[in-house]
């Protein structure tokens, strides 16, 4: 069985949503209809036991109940039946004295004696009880409310790590205070004053540590700050309209890592999470500051679902851990069988009556156009040809090094999803072996021992409009090659990059090597090498990525792999390589990501890159556009003399 598809649009836009829900919440009914609070699906069980991963699994499938249960007519039997199993799971979980009651989460101090991620489902709960409304609340009985006022008053007090996990203890309090609890002694307007410091612009916040910029803003950050401000009544208050402001910011830049046909960039950590990225569209429209006509809203949020549902994520009633098919090797250590249900979050829209402007405004197509923006502050820039072309997001801003989320049997804290160049809507970074090689999205030298060196922490950046520069120093088993940087600098426009590398290493790191994106797909992929200048491309049937050699590289090729890719089990990259005859290089190619019948040469047609020494300047006639740069002095770094000067941003 699959999710009944209907035409974005609409009272049929509802139907998709209504119908994917319920699709999408049937495992979990199913399996738990003897012990709700204990459901066990099938799939993958962390380190911390099935006792987590049961409460995971209804704490988070609950933000997806929960829109469905708010937004339901009074006589909707699914709904009803919906109240009645996450009443009973709720209740049997937070009860102490049940068999298949949940654990109770510790404070996140290292070293950790406990389970930390009830802290997490707390929030989750909270949310899902605060979108449920009364039909779900009057639903318990005194004594049950007080039992779940306890249980997450226990997690409001928990102390958490410095990042987006903040908002945890600051979700449950807000429930407790807006339901009549006992609030007393918690803290959570700290948490929140934490999380608003970590502000950069354009409605982007870093998670944390400096250069962790990813969806976490969508499916974490912004709702429950919006949560926050509306459960504890202020969002009248001047902090409560400045976060309305800043989500409205975020909002405007959301289709920017859309595609025509609703494939997101795919980038960051816990990717499994899939349409929770939604979750900010529904939180604007619902307080009447979307940027967007609510016709766009709908539109834009069911091509996503409806992206997903095309590739048949969830068509058996359960939400798997992977993008588009079950994939293991990209996920996080800490995810489990429960993990992807936080794709409710991003069906908040349900939550709106079927009556409601969102579902009734009469659609409004308009063509996907050409389009480059850059978000302040975070380093990321997006680009795109439009029409059906795909979306790619240039990458000199994000590195999540400082607190790395996943272990790859090397000392480096790099994590494929993080220390690429760039990222597309229709390519995923390689991982396992794969990214081991660091090839895809990496410019490389190696040690004596022929090991490839790593990008891992960002030393300084900057960005203004399509150009985006960053600075590090490659390193290899966790140390750092002597005597070696890079400053890379990149210029997009519709979608096509022009990456240029200074290269500063002692003679000894004389082989150099670039890859461009990783392309995927069922069987091997089609390569195609020229051999009178460096270029390399490959095609799926689907797209082509090329990438083309302007100056400094030699010789082009392409590197094959197997099951170490999340869009396909073959994947390969094109690559360049060069050998380097002094101590300062400079090297410049073009990456382009195309449909399969186009000719990457013409698209090249109408581009001119002039270098002379360590001067770059990148000009599209045709479009106006023109950047010029010095790569000595494009980025900042340390601040140390002889190196770079400039101003870091």
């Amino acid at each position: 069985m699959t999710a009944e598809r209907d035409p974005a649009g609409g009272a049929n836009a509802r139907r998709l949503w209504t119908s994917t829900a319920d699709l999408w919440l049937r495992a979990v009914r199913e399996h738990g209809a003897s012990d709700p609070a204990g459901v066990v699906l099938p799939g993958r069980v962390t380190g911390d036991g099935e006792r987590r991963e049961s409460m995971e699994a209804i704490g988070r499938s609950f933000l997806l109940a929960s829109a469905r249960i708010a937004g339901a007519d009074a006589a909707d039997a699914e709904a009803d039946a919906l109240v009645e199993f996450y009443a009973q799971a709720i209740v049997d979980g937070t009860d102490p004295r049940h068999p298949s009651r949940w654990p109770l989460g510790v404070t996140c101090r290292t070293p950790l004696t406990g389970i930390t991620n009830s802290i997490v489902e707390a929030a989750n709960l909270a949310f899902g009880l605060y979108t449920a409304g009364d039909r779900f609340w009057s639903r318990l009985d005194a004594r049950e409310q007080d039992q779940v006022h306890g249980w997450l008053r226990h997690h409001a007090l928990r102390e958490v790590w410095q990042n987006n996990w903040q908002l945890f203890p600051a979700m449950a309090e807000a429930f407790i205070r807006h339901s009549g609890g006992d609030a007393s002694g918690l803290h959570g307007e700290r948490n929140v004053a934490r999380v608003e410091g970590w502000y950069l612009g354009d409605g982007w916040y870093t998670d944390g540590p400096a250069h962790a910029v990813d969806y976490y803003n969508a499916w974490a950050i912004h709702p429950y700050l919006w949560a926050w401000y509306r459960m504890t009544d202020r969002t009248q208050t001047a902090d409560g309209q400045r976060h309305l402001e800043r989500l409205a910011q975020f909002v405007d830049g959301m289709p920017s890592f859309i595609a025509a046909d609703g494939a997101m960039v795919h980038f960051g950590r816990s990717l499994t999470y899939r349409t929770a990225a939604l979750a900010p569209l529904w939180c604007a429209e619902i307080s009447g500051i979307s940027p967007f006509a609510p016709a766009r809203t709908r539109e834009l949020a069911t091509s996503v679902l409806d992206g997903f549902v095309r590739h048949g994520v969830g068509a058996d009633g359960q939400l798997r851990l992977g993008w588009y098919d079950e994939y293991l090797p990209a996920m996080q250590d800490y995810s489990g069988f429960g993990s992807p249900y936080l794709a409710g979050i991003g069906f908040l829209g349900l939550s709106l009556p079927s009556g409601h402007r969102v579902w009734t405004e009469p659609d409004a197509p308009a063509a996907r156009q050409a389009a480059t923006r850059s978000f302040d502050g975070t380093g990321l820039t997006l680009s795109t040809a439009g029409g059906d072309a795909p979306v790619v997001l240039v990458n000199h801003g994000s590195d999540h090094a400082e607190l790395p989320v996943q272990d790859h049997g090397i000392r480096d804290v790099d994590d494929p999803h993080y220390a690429s160049f760039a990222y597309s809507t229709h390519t995923a970074p390689e991982v396992g072996d794969g990214w081991l090689e660091a090839v895809d999205g990496h410019i490389t030298l190696f040690d004596a021992e022929g090991r490839p060196s790593r990008r891992v922490k960002l030393r300084g950046r900057t960005q203004q409009g399509p150009l985006s520069a960053s600075v590090h120093y490659p390193q290899v088993d966790g140390r750092l090659l002597p005597g070696t940087c890079i400053v890379t600098a990149s210029v997009v426009n519709r979608g096509t990059e022009v990456r240029a590398h200074l290269v500063i290493a002692p003679q000894e790191h004389d082989r150099i090597r670039e890859g461009s994106f990783a392309l995927a797909g069922p069987e091997p992929l089609a390569q195609d090498v020229t051999a009178r200048r460096a270029q390399a491309a490959v095609a799926n049937g689907v797209h082509r990525v090329a990438l083309t050699g302007l100056h400094g590289w030699d010789d082009g090729d392409v590197v094959a792999h197997h099951g170490t890719n999340a869009m396909g089990e073959h994947s390969a990259i094109p690559i360049l390589t060069a050998r380097r005859d002094r101590g300062e290089t400079v090297h410049v190619a073009v990456h382009q990501i195309l449909s399969a019948d186009e000719d990457p040469s013409a698209a090249l047609a109408g581009l001119d890159v002039t270098v002379d020494g360590t001067a770059v300047r990148v000009e599209w006639p045709a479009d106006g556009m023109s950047s010029e740069f010095d790569l000595r002095s494009v980025v900042e770094w340390d601040g140390q003399p002889g190196r770079p000067g400039g101003r870091r941003t």
